[in-house]
């Protein structure tokens, strides 16, 4: 995928129609954050608005190694992404996948298999327009508007189907979004998604999780335009309930790419992983 181009670019602007300047067109109001864009401010991207930038720096603020958080779980999607193509799967349903970044899941899994197919969905209309753009009617790639939160929309819309083959074995990603809603909520949707799935489906997650709880709540004061949970790995496990997890199994990011697994000791921040399948039998 191309990288995305620069917001001084001005066929882009003409194309998003908004700047700081004019923050609200065609109903999307760029003046309040989106945690997509503030996770790509966090990335070092360029899709991002003065409203985004000053929520991402008051939040990096509190803990410096957010940016380095979220480029560890961005690591870990491709890790995962492109073990689940080595392992035969060959489509992939990117769930709140935010704005197009790079490496993207469908470069990572490109490598292993140049005829892989993904589908990236997020609520966020603005991170979806951008997809479309960048994607720019690519092969097997679609960028589709809909809300994660509701399986049975998502799984029915056409743009998805044309896609992604339900009755076949897919790897479905919720990566940096479960700790935006209770485990148990987490562990129920998780559920909903692989029931849907086809025997042999991979399931990769990951949350933010915090050892040092007073920090985890100065940023949930911060982050006011939304909420946060502090998913412990035995929540995470629970969003694993009934499938095959994959070694390492739960664990800090950078020590399930390493294959080593377990979490770090005195370690302020870091994200919580994991991978699992769902087992043939089970189907």
């Amino acid at each position: 995928m191309e990288r995305s181009k620069t917001r001084t670019d001005p066929d882009q602007e003409a194309w998003l129609g908004m700047t700081d300047e004019n923050p609200t067109v065609g109903g999307i109001d760029v003046s309040r954050p989106s945690v997509a864009r503030v996770y790509d401010y966090w990335l070092g991207g360029t899709n991002h608005f003065a409203s985004d930038r000053d929520m991402g720096r008051r939040m990096a603020e509190l803990n410096p190694a957010l940016p380095q958080l979220v480029r560890q779980n961005r690591g870990f999607i491709g890790a995962a992404a492109a073990r689940a193509a080595a392992a035969g799967i060959s489509q992939f349903l990117d769930l709140g996948s935010g704005l197009p970044s790079h490496p993207a899941v469908h470069e990572a899994v490109r490598e292993v298999n140049p005829d892989a197919r993904v589908c990236y969905v997020d609520i966020d209309p603005v991170a979806v327009r951008h997809g479309e753009v960048l994607l720019d009617g690519g092969e097997g790639l679609a960028a589709v508007q809909a809300d994660l939160a509701d399986p049975e929309a998502v799984l029915a819309s056409p743009k998805v189907g044309a896609v992604i083959d339900m009755a076949q074995p897919i790897a479905l990603i919720l990566a940096a979004v479960l700790h935006f809603m209770p485990a148990i909520e987490g562990a129920a949707l998780c559920a909903q998604y692989m029931r849907r799935a086809a025997p042999g489906s991979w399931l990769i997650v990951s949350s933010g999780h915090y050892q040092d709880k007073e920090l985890a709540s100065r940023l949930q004061e911060t982050a006011t335009h939304t909420r946060l949970w502090n998913h412990s790995a035995a929540d995470l496990a629970s969003m694993l309930a009934g499938l095959a997890p994959v070694a390492p199994g739960v664990s800090e990011a950078s020590r399930w790419i390493a294959g080593t697994g377990g979490e770090p000791s005195g370690t302020p921040a870091y994200p919580l992983v994991a991978v699992a399948v769902k087992s043939v039998k089970s189907g």
